[in-house]
């Protein structure tokens, strides 16, 4: 009787759903490209092989061999948590001429000063890496450079320069002879990015791996590359400013809620130590429909600005625009400003919007984008140098968020005079009058002279305090 040939399967590699045959758009997930051939699953028994060495009690493994070792660039080592560890996979994905090659070989050229580093490009040629080089000042004797697209000739490369450091602009141009497809594709990124994770954990050498993003803002490959590395460090920032921020979305060596800011110019990229006033409007007199917030990255308070604009439409359905912030907290914020507040917005078109191009996700945020919606509704502009941070609950009432003493400490450093928070953010605001809390302002002591902290429990006591 003949045997039935097994039918290959297929799997997501995003979400792991299984079909028998090729799709190019995963039925679960909906993600496009994901779908490819899984390998043939059976019950083979694996022998015992060779070792890499033995294993030993782990108060004996030397953790100075993990130690970080700084880039030469600040605020890249924030981000790191120090620096780059030897023999670490890094991921620096970011949209198309965002600049991740020019602060990688900013990066490369400072660590060239004490170790050899190899930098392969696949997509532009050497000559074009040379330029931009000369640019920057990123001219270094033990900086090599390496135009190719082919995996093994990366590998020759990486055996006879030795580098301490390599970096891989990007990891879709590199294409593997080993497995099928083209490069870029699914199969092909897998082959390249595990290979390359094989051999820095062999040589125990600090690898770099720059990645693209998709239409969808997720890394190309599609979170194959996310899995296999170590560490996934995320490039944002407007085509049409100069500021760029770099976020750590995984990482396995450090914290992984730091942000790091630069300033890309014609001669380079430079770290900014002290983004405070980058977020913020300046202006003399007082605007309806702005508000100033303080949200935290990390250890690093940063004041930041919120817009709104409110206009009156004779469309059925009003326009809910938002840029920078979650557009399903602003609906959320509306809809308790409409329903505690009595305020009429059901005719009128809502435009929230940020300073500088911050994206704010911080749920401290909320307060500031329900007085800077109340200020532009009622076209008055809020009280100068007022900065208002808590988190707005569906009930009307303000939840105490972190940090609220370093946030306040920011504030009064940079010069604001007064800050709405929500009941119980501190200590000294737990006081009542005839049995009942109300808004006691909080001395200046803790913070600066002149500084005035209040704080409230609703909404409706915060509105009633700016107005």
């Amino acid at each position: 009787m003949a045997k039935t040939a097994q039918k290959p399967g297929y799997r997501c590699a995003e979400c792991g759903w299984r079909t028998t045959k090729w799709v190019g758009r995963c039925g679960e997930c909906q993600a496009w490209g994901t779908v490819d051939e899984e390998g043939a699953r059976g019950a083979n028994v694996v022998q015992a092989g060779a070792t890499t060495g033995p294993a030993v009690p782990i108060g004996q493994v030397k953790a100075e061999v993990a130690t970080a070792r700084t880039t030469g660039v600040g605020e890249l080592d924030r981000v790191l948590g120090g620096g780059l560890v030897p023999g670490a996979v890094v991921l620096l994905a970011g949209e198309p001429g965002i600049g991740k090659s020019t602060l990688l070989l900013e990066a490369a050229a400072r660590i060239a000063e004490r170790e050899t580093v190899l930098y392969v490009t696949g997509e532009e040629s050497a000559a074009q890496v040379r330029l931009r080089a000369d640019r920057i000042g990123a001219i270094r004797d033990r900086l090599y450079l390496a135009a190719e697209t082919e995996l093994s000739a990366l590998i020759a490369h990486v055996e006879k320069v030795e580098p301490t450091l390599l970096v891989v602009d990007s990891v879709q141009t590199i294409g593997s002879a080993q497995a099928t497809g083209v490069p870029g594709g699914v199969t092909q990124v897998r082959e390249v990015a595990a290979n390359l994770v094989r051999l820095a954990k062999e040589r125990n050498m600090a690898t770099v791996l720059v990645g693209h993003v998709t239409k969808e803002g997720s890394i190309a490959g599609p979170r194959t590359l996310e899995h296999l590395v170590d560490v996934v460090l995320n490039f944002e920032g407007d085509r049409h400013s100069r500021l760029r921020m770099v976020r750590a979305i995984k990482n396995r060596f450090g914290p992984t809620d730091e942000v790091g800011c630069f300033d890309l110019h014609e001669r380079g990229i430079e770290g900014i130590t002290d983004p405070s006033g980058l977020f913020v409007s300046r202006r003399s007199e007082p605007v309806p429909g702005t508000c100033v917030t303080v949200t935290v990255e990390g250890t690093r308070p940063l004041p930041a600005e919120v817009q709104a604009l409110v206009a009156r439409t004779e469309a059925q359905q009003p326009r809910r625009t938002s840029s920078g912030l979650d557009t399903y907290r602003v609906q959320m914020i509306l809809a308790v400003l409409e329903r505690r507040l009595n305020a009429r917005l059901g005719g009128c078109d809502v435009f929230t919007a940020t300073v500088g191009g911050i994206k704010l996700a911080d749920p401290a945020v909320d307060l500031s984008v329900m007085l800077a919606v109340a200020s532009a509704a009622g076209d008055k502009p809020l009280p100068p140098g007022l900065v208002a941070l808590g988190e707005v609950g569906l009930a009307g009432e303000l939840r105490p968020v972190k940090d609220v003493r370093r946030r306040l400490t920011e504030a009064a450093r940079l010069g604001f005079k007064r800050a709405l928070v929500p009941s119980g953010s501190l200590e000294e605001g737990s006081r009542k009058r005839n049995g009942q809390r109300a808004l006691v302002p909080v001395g200046p002591v803790a913070f600066a002279p002149g500084f005035e902290v209040v704080q409230a429990e609703n909404v409706w006591d915060a509105l009633t305090h700016v107005t």
